[in-house]
C-alpha cells in the first residue's frame, strides 16, 4: 500500500467482510464499524500488525488497546474472568462495555496490546459487521478508534478516511455508528471491586468508584478527542468567531439534540465536533449538557477535547 487514496472503501456485505478477514489474517489494518465508533482492527496476536496500529494512528506506546472477542469463551483465553466479570459479561455482552481484567500468562498476544501492563481490556461488540468479522477469524482483534491519535473519534467511514486515508488497507463502510461514543470501561479488580476507567453508554451511576490510577485503558489521557481548535464549554450563546454546538433550547450552528435527548446527543457528538473542526470559525463553543446518565460520558469527552 503506497500513496494517497490507497485505502479501499468497501461496502460491508458478506463478500467484502470475507475480504477484510483475509487482509487481517495477512497482518493488514481494517477500519470496522462498531455500535460505538469505528475501530482500527488488526490481529492482536501479531506484534508487527499491532505495531502498525500505533504507527498509523501516531499513538503513544504507553496507551493500551482494547481486544475485541466473540464471547466470554474466547475472552477467557486471554484474560482471567472472575465471577464478577462473568456476571457483567452476561448482563452487557455483546455490547458497549469493556472490562479490564488480569492478563493470562499464556495469552499469546503481542506485548504492545497491553502496553506492558499485567491487565487486558476486553470487549465483545454488538455491531453485526464487527461480529461477522470476528466469526471469520480465529484470532482476537485489537481495535482502538480509527482516527489519528488525539483527534476526534470517527462515527462514519468518511471520518475514518479524513485522517487515515493511505495509512490502512481498507475501511468497511457500515453506515453511521449508532451509540456514537466509545464503550464504558470498568476495571474488575481481584478483590471483587469495580473501578470506572472511562464513562460510556453503559451507566453504572454511583455503583462504581472512579479510578485514580495511572493509564491502563484507552480514553484516560487528559487531552483527547481534539478538534484542533479552542473549545469553550457551557456556552448559551456564541461569539462571532465561534461555531456553536447546541443542545436543547440552545440551537447553535448544529445541535447535539434539539429535543434535549442525551442518547441522541451521544450519537451526534463526534459528528458535530467534525463539523465544527471543518468550519471557517477558529473557535468552538458547546452548550451545557446535563451531567447525568450518558451525559457523564458526553461531558467526559468534551472536557478532554477542551483540555
Amino acid at each position: 500500500m503506497t500513496g494517497k487514496n490507497a485505502t479501499e472503501r468497501l461496502l460491508a456485505d458478506e463478500a467484502r467482510i470475507a475480504r477484510a478477514a483475509a487482509i487481517l489474517e495477512a497482518g493488514g489494518l481494517v477500519a470496522v464499524p462498531t455500535e460505538t465508533v469505528y475501530g482500527l482492527a488488526a490481529r492482536a496476536d501479531s506484534a508487527d500488525a499491532v505495531a502498525r496500529i500505533y504507527a498509523a494512528k501516531g499513538r503513544p506506546d504507553f496507551n493500551p488497546l482494547i481486544v475485541h472477542v466473540r464471547d466470554t469463551r474466547q475472552a477467557a483465553r486471554y484474560g482471567e474472568l472472575s465471577e464478577t466479570a462473568l456476571h457483567l459479561a452476561a448482563q452487557h455482552w455483546p455490547g458497549p462495555l469493556t472490562m479490564v481484567v488480569p492478563l493470562r500468562s499464556d495469552a499469546g498476544l503481542a506485548p504492545a496490546v497491553t502496553a506492558g501492563l499485567p491487565t487486558i481490556a476486553l470487549r465483545s461488540p454488538a455491531h453485526p459487521v464487527m461480529r461477522a468479522l470476528l466469526e471469520q477469524v480465529d484470532f482476537p482483534l485489537a481495535a482502538p478508534s480509527a482516527n489519528r491519535s488525539n483527534a476526534i473519534s470517527p462515527t462514519s467511514a468518511d471520518h475514518v478516511l479524513a485522517t487515515l486515508d493511505g495509512r490502512i488497507e481498507c475501511v468497511l463502510d457500515g453506515g453511521e455508528a449508532k451509540k456514537g461514543i466509545e464503550s464504558s470501561i470498568i476495571a474488575v479488580r481481584q478483590d471483587g471491586t469495580l473501578e470506572e476507567l472511562r464513562p460510556g453508554p453503559v451507566d453504572f451511576g454511583g455503583l462504581v468508584r472512579p479510578s485514580i490510577s495511572s493509564i491502563e485503558a484507552p480514553g484516560q489521557m487528559k487531552s483527547h478527542y481534539s478538534p484542533g481548535k479552542p473549545v469553550r464549554l457551557d456556552a448559551v450563546q456564541a461569539s462571532d468567531d465561534e461555531f456553536l454546538i447546541g443542545f436543547g433550547a440552545v440551537a447553535g450552528d448544529c445541535s447535539l439534540s434539539p429535543g434535549g435527548d442525551l442518547s441522541e446527543a451521544a450519537s451526534r457528538l463526534y459528528a458535530c465536533l467534525h463539523l465544527a473542526a471543518r468550519s471557517g470559525r477558529p473557535r468552538i463553543a458547546v452548550a451545557p449538557v446535563p451531567d447525568e446518565g450518558i451525559g457523564r460520558a458526553i461531558n467526559d469527552r468534551l472536557h478532554r477535547a477542551a483540555a
